[in-house]
This record gives structure tokens, sequence and C-alpha cells, in this order.
């Protein structure tokens, strides 16, 4: 980890590292939160003093920032050291914004779901959206307000010393500080940050794809230009994978008529030089491992063989988001069992589409086609002894986990990803190797392309094919390339994927 004694790194992001939920006596409790940026935290834990900024996401957490003191809870993780070696654990300081109701669903929901998320993800059914009038200019206010929040917390954990730009400042304070704002969420909070904390190294990291400059243009053009400059106010700009990174420098030379080396990989804005990389984060495979072999994954693994009986699996895990292309994934099912009877019987699909984003009316019609397509294929071909498809909609981790560890096949088909982590964690579990077909627009394609098997998502008839090609595949190809897709998917777990952001920086 490439920090020093006594450093401190500011980390920004909508979701934070705990939430809470709250009993009916009024009592809270709090949870660690998942996923690879907080696997990320703990490896910087112990070695720097870390203040994590993010958003009360419910009354629980509204309630439990209202009751600390400036809303600062402190948060306990367990470090490692370059050996990977526990460390004590060090409590770090959560600062959680109760930023107001209306706002911050005007910025979440109606900017950065609503718009953003749509326009990187290439989402809009343009003859009818989006339409860009009063409504939306009152909802971008409510972003840049929610936007300032975060930057405005972000600055309390600075110093005037620690700031090179500020007047009268050595630039070399008590303590290094690095700031890493995570995500389109905040977009334009690395511009703010600057402003606050001139010289203040600052990193961005997208977990989206992003935009090519011609759909990009879909936003106003004042939009479009404060987006790109708030997140070149940072330092380094990361992306998940080449493409995405790109793009975005297409759309910096477009847009904004910035200075772009693409070979060098930098943006030359207002006078300012943001460099621009590539950090593919990939799994924690020990960690994934030993969650895997835990004893609620076991009851699953025994319920799922019990239903599978000896046929194959295919399996799919993800949220119900319309950039999964769930639906084309079950049609190419179906067209499989139509074109290739002699699957019939032979094979179950476990199709795991957890809920996602249920307060927007896109999602909840989407979540509605998956569920009456899962019925139709079900009432096609189910016999008394065989239930080709299993669809679940409660969110079980335990139950993924198992899934993967039981998968022959694992399917894998987005619209557009920023990189994709099930595609990674999968082949790490698999007890007998998986085959993977795999969307060539998912970020975790360019990794992966040596062992998946590659297809366009639009294209149901081809991917029903490589459905068929996988089931079909010898065990000595299977294993090969699920060891492949092993090693790639855990070549840059999230400490490294952290520290690699840190050291971009300088």
């Amino acid at each position: 980890m490439d920090t020093e004694p006594g450093s401190r790194v500011l980390i920004a992001s909508n979701r934070g590292p705990v939430s809470f939920r709250m009993s009916d006596d009024g009592t809270l409790t709090s949870h660690r939160g998942g996923g690879g940026v907080v696997s990320g935290l703990s490896s910087v834990a112990g070695q720097a003093e870390v203040l994590w900024v993010c958003a009360a996401l419910g009354d629980a957490d509204r309630a439990a920032a209202r009751r600390a003191p400036g809303g600062r809870l402190e948060f306990t993780v367990a470090g490692q050291d370059t050996g990977g070696q526990a460390q004590q654990a060090r409590a770090s300081t959560v600062h959680m914004l109760d930023i107001p109701a209306p706002v911050f669903d005007r910025a979440y929901n109606a900017i950065a779901n609503s718009t953003l998320w749509f326009i990187h993800h290439m989402l809009y059914d343009t003859p009818n959206r989006p339409h860009f009038g009063l409504a939306f200019r009152r909802e971008w206010e409510s972003f840049r307000a929610y936007s300032a929040a975060f930057a405005e917390a972000l600055a309390q954990g600075v110093t005037p010393a620690d700031c090179p730009g500020v007047s009268g400042s050595t630039g070399r304070g008590p303590h290094r500080v690095r700031a890493m704002v995570q995500d389109y969420h905040l977009s334009l909070v690395p511009r703010m940050l600057a402003e606050r904390c001139p010289g203040l190294p600052i990193g961005h990291f997208s977990h989206t794809p992003w935009a090519p400059p011609d759909y990009y243009t879909l936003l106003p053009d004042d939009v479009a230009c404060e987006v790109l400059d708030g997140i070149l106010g940072a330092d380094h700009a990361g992306f998940h994978a080449r493409r995405w990174a790109d793009a975005f420098l297409d759309c910096c030379a477009t847009v904004l008529g910035a200075g772009v080396d693409k070979e060098a990989g930098t943006v030359r804005h207002r006078g300012h030089t943001t460099s621009v990389g590539v950090h593919a984060l990939g799994v924690d495979a020990a960690e994934l491992r030993a969650r895997a072999a835990a004893a609620d994954v076991e009851a699953h693994v025994a319920a799922l063989s019990e239903l599978a009986d000896g046929r194959k699996l295919i399996v799919r895990i993800d949220r119900t988001e319309l950039s999964k292309n769930i639906v084309r994934g079950l049609a190419a099912y179906r067209e499989l069992l139509i074109t290739r009877p002699q699957w019939r019987g032979k094979v179950t699909h476990l199709a795991f589409a957890y809920p996602s984003r249920h307060d927007l009316p896109e999602y909840r019609e989407y979540t509605a086609s998956v569920q009456r397509l899962a019925r139709e294929i079900v009432d096609e071909f189910a016999t008394d002894d065989w239930n080709p498809l299993v669809l679940g909609v409660n969110d079980d981790y335990p139950r993924s986990l198992a899934a993967y560890r039981l998968a022959d096949v694992l399917l894998v088909n987005p619209i557009r990803d920023g990189m994709n982590l099930v595609a990674k964690e999968a082949p790490l579990l698999s007890q007998r190797g998986c085959a993977m077909v795999l969307s060539r627009e998912a970020g975790a394609a360019d990794e992966l392309a040596d062992g998946a098997l590659l297809v366009n998502p639009y294209d149901v008839t081809a991917t029903a094919e490589a459905l068929h090609q996988a089931l079909s595949m010898p065990d000595s190809e299977r294993l090969r390339r699920g060891a492949l897709l092993a090693k790639a998917g855990s070549a840059a777990p999230p400490a490294e994927w952290f520290s690699s952001q840190l050291s971009a920086l300088g």
C-alpha cells in the first residue's frame, strides 16, 4: 500500500462502508458494507488515517447521522500489512451526510440514476427520452447541492498546510493527504474540492462505462461540459477498462476542446493536467473462497444440488437493472431449448435477478418483463419431473455463492457494464470449472477474453448457440478456460486496485 506514516486518505462515495437498521424501540444496529471499495479501504486501515464521506441512505442512517457529533461515526476495520497478515484493527471516521430527502431524491434518482446512468449505459429510448426541460434544471441544481455537500465534508478533513495551492502554505503539512472520489454520482466533486483545497491530490474513479461523444452529447451542452470539468478537477481519473478511458478522453477533446494526449493518457484543461488510467478491479480470492466455505453456503449447495438432480446448471446472477440484459438472456435460453431439444430435461437455468431501483418506474416494468418471460418458459417446457428454469428474486448472497460453486455455465450478457464482478467471482468458486458466455460489452471482457465465449448481447441466436457450445464443452477444455478466468479475475484484488490509484496521485 502506497502510504506513509501519519498519512491520511479521504474517500467519498454515495454508499458508505456502514449502514444502519432501526428496531421498533428505536435501537440502531450497524452493519458493514460490502463491495470492492470497502475491501480496498480495509487495506488502507492500520497504515493511514481514513475519513470516509458518504450519504445517509434511509431513515436509520439519517437517525445515526443526527445522533453522532457532526454526523461523524467511528468505523473499525482490520488492516493488512504488505505480506497479507492482519494488523491491529483501527478506528476510521465515517462522515454520513444527512442531505435533505427531497434534494437527495432529485440528485440520486433523477440525475445520477435516471440521467447519467442512462447516458453512460446508452439506454435511452431516444424518440421519447431524454427530455431536458424546467424539471431537469431543478433536479440539476439539487445535484449540485448534493455534490457541494460532499466537497465541503471532504474539505473539513484538510488543513491549509495540506494544500500546496493555498497562499503561504509550504504544501508539506503534518500529514500527507489524498482524496479518492468514487463513481458517477460524484462527478462534480473533484472540481468543487479542488477549488476549496488548491493543490490537494485528488483522484476520481468511474465504476460505469463512459459514453462516446456522439451519445454523451445527448446531455445539454452546459451540463455535458460541467460533468467533464468536474472530473478534470482531479489529478487522476480512473476507469475499469481501456475503452471507457478512451471514450472519456474523446469526450474531453470533442466537448471541451481540451488538450488530449491519448498516448500519454493526459488531459490539459484550465491550466491543469489530469492523468487518465485503467485500474481493473479484481477479486480477493482467499476472502471469497473462505466465505463460500461457510455453513450457510454449504446448506444452499445441498439444496441446489438436490434441485439440479444431476442436470447441468446454467447460472446467472444480476441486479434487475436495464443494463444487465436479463430478458434477452432468458430469450436465448428459450431459443436453446427450441433449437437444441437434446438439452430438454438435461439442463436447468438458475436465474437470480435481485431487486434494484424499484422506486424508478422503468425498473419496475423491466422486472415484470423478466418475471413474465420466466413464467412463459416454464409453462412451455416444464414436465412432471423437470423444471427448466428457477427464477430467484430475493437477494441471497450465500445462495449466490452456492450457485457459483455448482455452475457448469455462467451467463453474463450485459448491454454495457463498467466491469462486472460476477464474471470474476464465479470462476474462482466453480467446483468443476465453469464455461462462461460473456458479453463483449462488459468491461471485464478485455481481461477475460482468453477464457470466455464472447457474444454480442443483442444477438439472441448467437447467445443461444454459445450456451450450447458451453454445455457441450469437453471437461478438459472447460477446466482450461476456467483456470484462465480464475487467474485473470483475481489478478488485481481490491487492495491492489485501490493502491494503484493512490500511487497514480504521486
